[in-house]
């Protein structure tokens, strides 16, 4: 039973603190919409999608106004598409067609995005996931909506090093194709390592082949929530340091429980109004550019001056903890990707971060060790080589692989601009400095070809 007190402390949250259900994600399988014809194809797959997310993002708005719940995003996530164009795909321009029906598909039921432009290929890649690799560019640069991922590695089966190598000059083009808006392509493209079948946020959302017909996933948010819980927990601490770390890991502990609650009582009753199963509560706490929704005023509340200052890595490892272990208390499924986000562009603690000097490229890939992703929406000069980019999405799959967690690249050669430069994308993406990247070549070590093999400790059968 929820009582006054409960129900007074929600409001509050999300009237002053910034709490809110950061997407309601429907996942819907294509599998059943694949033809030999593209035309077929195509038309299947508007005709699935229009009818089962139809009332999605009416859904959304209704539960928000009568329960006074900002509901952010209403998305889709759709199996990856590389099993569905299989059939009928013969050239990278046939899997465009499909990404402008999934797009006409999208703005036709209102939402945000949709991902699953996808294909997983941590072992190897067929002659369908390859032509829907190459398709990439292309596709984000002629639709709207559409969001795309590859999975190149997990700990079951080590990393694609081909596939690592051929992202590289992927994520280039894709810039390229885009540098009208400042390569906004690459904003909407995440490479992957252990991606789970069952994320509701974008870039790196797809619906995997172990899920139903069509599911309901939400993902909640409050890095604010946390944030002025830290406080109010130091401001009537006795002690003149603050609060201990046993009281610290309490306080974030019960506010995601809390955080979470929210999200579990938006994705039940969507899950009814729909008729459609309730799948997973992803309880990441996904900062945006708004003043003081911020997982890096989290790390300050902690304790260090700024992200990137000795002690960073540590204190971001308790709060993803801490988080996770709240969040599981409160709801049945707990699943996606469940932590901290730290994506630069869209958290301004992070710019301020970036711009003093304290938060560097290297640091985010230690503090990536231990959050819920990995580089995400970071700015670097537009002429940094393909193969240093690929450099940089083998050593985030490899920490993927080797800590058996979800690791993801997001990274935006913005074409033209250099170190010191800003880039604005606008909306929940926010803005970035340009960083500095290492300039020595990792090219001999990234062109050898071939797959770096699991690690023994995913021998487990």
């Amino acid at each position: 039973m929820i009582n006054l007190q409960e129900v007074i402390e929600t409001n509050k949250m999300i009237e002053q603190e910034n709490l809110d259900v950061r997407t309601i994600t429907m996942g819907i399988s294509l599998l059943d919409c694949a033809d030999k014809d593209l035309s077929v194809t195509c038309e299947n797959i508007y005709k699935k999608i229009t009818t089962l997310a139809r009332d999605l993002v009416k859904t959304g708005e209704d539960i928000s106004k009568e329960f006074g719940i900002p509901v952010v995003n209403k998305r889709i996530s759709i199996t990856p598409i590389s099993l569905v164009g299989g059939s009928c795909c013969r050239i990278p321009g046939d899997y465009v067609q499909i990404a402008k029906t999934l797009d006409r598909a999208a703005k036709e039921v209102g939402v945000n995005f949709l991902g699953g432009y996808s294909a997983i290929v941590s072992k190897g890649m067929t002659k369908s996931d390859e032509l829907l690799i190459r398709s990439i560019p292309k596709a984000l640069a002629c639709t709207e909506r559409i969001c795309s991922s590859v999975n190149v590695g997990s700990t079951k089966t080590g990393i694609n090093m081909d596939a690592v190598r051929l992202m590289g000059d992927i994520i280039k083009q894709a810039a390229e194709e885009t540098k009208d808006s400042d390569s906004l392509g690459c904003a909407k493209l995440v490479v992957l390592c252990n991606a789970p079948d069952d994320n509701p946020f974008m870039a790196g959302a797809f619906h995997g082949v172990s899920e139903a017909d069509a599911i309901i996933n939400v993902g909640v948010s409050g890095p604010g929530v946390v944030k002025y819980a830290l406080e109010q927990m130091d401001a009537f601490s006795p002690n003149s340091k603050g609060a201990d770390f046993e009281v610290l890991c309490e306080t974030i502990k019960r506010t995601a429980f809390k955080i979470t609650r929210v999200g579990q009582l938006v994705a039940q009753e969507a899950s009814r109004r729909l008729n459609i199963p309730f799948g997973i509560i992803d309880l990441s706490l996904a900062p945006t550019p708004a003043i003081g929704d911020s997982v890096a005023d989290i790390l300050k509340c902690i304790g260090v001056e700024h992200p990137g200052a000795p002690g960073t890595t540590a204190a971001l490892a308790l709060l993803n903890d801490q988080v996770k272990k709240g969040g599981v208390m409160a709801s049945s499924y707990v699943g996606g990707l469940s932590g901290a986000f730290i994506p630069v562009s869209e958290d301004q603690g992070m710019i301020d971060a970036v711009e003093a000097g304290a938060l560097t490229l290297e640091k985010l890939e230690a503090m990536t060790c231990v959050c819920s992703v990995g580089l995400d929406m970071i700015a670097i000069p537009g002429d940094t080589p393909a193969t240093t980019i690929a450099g940089i999405i083998a050593d985030e799959s490899a920490i993927g692989m080797i800590n058996q967690k979800t690791t993801a690249v997001r990274i935006i050669p913005v074409v033209g601009k250099k170190v010191g430069d800003t880039v604005e994308f606008g909306g929940l993406l926010g803005y970035a400095p340009v960083m500095p990247v290492n300039t020595f070549s990792s090219q001999r070590f990234v062109d050898r070809g071939g797959r770096i093999p699991a690690p023994i400790h995913s021998f487990k059968n």
